[in-house]
């Protein structure tokens, strides 16, 4: 077996050079996209996927939408009681881990999607955060038991 197929099959690959960083540009090209390396605004970008939304307006719209609902939804499964208290253990336990997959899952998608440096995408990510935990998280919008008039013990004052 000759070198270069000793090398293709064992997946071992010449890399390019290094860029020389003083000739070098802030933005790296990929085909006709360009990928930035620091924080930029615009809607000609790429996130999560190849040439998504590119440079198609309405697309980075949808984009944006998407990066929001992905954070907002990842704040619902972080705050959220799904399980009912009269489940098994072992029901509780399977269904507690298929969440907190689903919501690694998502969260990571919602960091790749940040990693686009693209300012849009990094805002619409902390505004999903922030409405998911507004709505979810804090107690802003959830009856207190006191309110309710039906306090626990460790709710009401101690008298002596």
């Amino acid at each position: 077996m000759d070198a270069a197929n000793n090398a293709h099959h064992h997946h071992v690959y010449r890399m390019t050079p290094p860029i020389d960083s003083s000739t070098a540009s802030p933005e790296m090209t990929h085909g006709t996209m360009m990928l930035h390396m620091t924080f930029f605004w615009g809607a000609n970008a790429e996130i999560l996927f190849n040439r998504w939304p590119g440079e198609r307006g309405g697309m980075y719209a949808l984009a944006l939408i998407f990066v929001f609902v992905l954070a907002f939804i990842v704040e619902w499964l972080s705050h959220s009681r799904l399980i009912k208290e009269d489940s098994s253990a072992a029901a509780a336990g399977l269904i507690r881990t298929l969440l907190h997959t689903v919501r690694v899952g998502l969260v990571n998608l919602v960091m790749l999607a940040v990693m686009s440096f693209n300012v849009g995408v990094f805002l619409v990510a902390i505004g999903g955060h922030c409405l998911g935990f507004l709505l979810f998280g804090s107690r802003l919008f959830k009856k207190s038991a006191v309110a309710s008039g039906s306090a626990s013990r460790t709710e009401q004052p101690v008298t002596s």
